[in-house]
């Protein structure tokens, strides 16, 4: 793929996990919730340009950089938003201002080490935001998949003595 793509793709993603967090919903812990960044990832290992050929070493370095801070971003995010059970024992999931705070002090962190590795003369590629991008989205999705989970299997309220039994004389033989 080409930068422009990739740009645009770790756009389209960004703004679509970001949006969907501003709203309450529910969180399914069943649901493939690795899939997205595994699949960014992939994309992200798959290009020649996660390093700079012509300086390996600095800019692995900068890579392991921009990815423990991506990693760091993830799980307060996931730590930050809030989770909790309804009363028919669904469990829902909002972004607290705290989770955007943690997300936004990311981005900035990792926009001062693109800066930094810019200002050192390294090249980096799109494929280094994308994989960060797919570590910060893993790690938030694992803590709020775990976090989900510890609230149990709740049921739902029971019903009141003779709930949910139909009448004799409206059935039908």
């Amino acid at each position: 793929m080409s930068g422009l793509v990739d740009v645009l793709v770790i756009a389209a993603v960004a703004v679509l996990v970001i949006a969907r967090q501003f709203r309450a919903r529910p969180i399914d812990t069943d649901r493939r919730w690795w899939l997205l960044p595994v699949v960014l990832a992939a994309v992200a290992l798959r290009e020649p340009g996660v390093l700079d050929p012509h300086h390996r070493a600095e800019s692995a370095a900068l890579l392991v950089v921009e990815l423990f801070i991506a990693l760091v971003t993830g799980a307060g995010w996931g730590w930050t938003t809030r989770v909790w059970t309804a009363a028919d024992g669904v469990v829902w999931t909002a972004t607290t201002k705290a989770g955007m705070g943690v997300c936004g002090v990311g981005i900035a962190l990792r926009a001062g080490a693109f800066a930094l590795g810019s200002v050192r003369g390294l090249h980096q590629d799109s494929s280094a935001l994308m994989l960060g991008l797919a570590g910060t989205l893993l790690v938030r999705g694992a803590i709020l998949t775990w976090r989900a989970r510890s609230f149990g299997a709740a049921s739902p309220p029971a019903p009141a003595y003779g709930g949910g039994i139909r009448p004799a004389w409206k059935e039908r033989v």
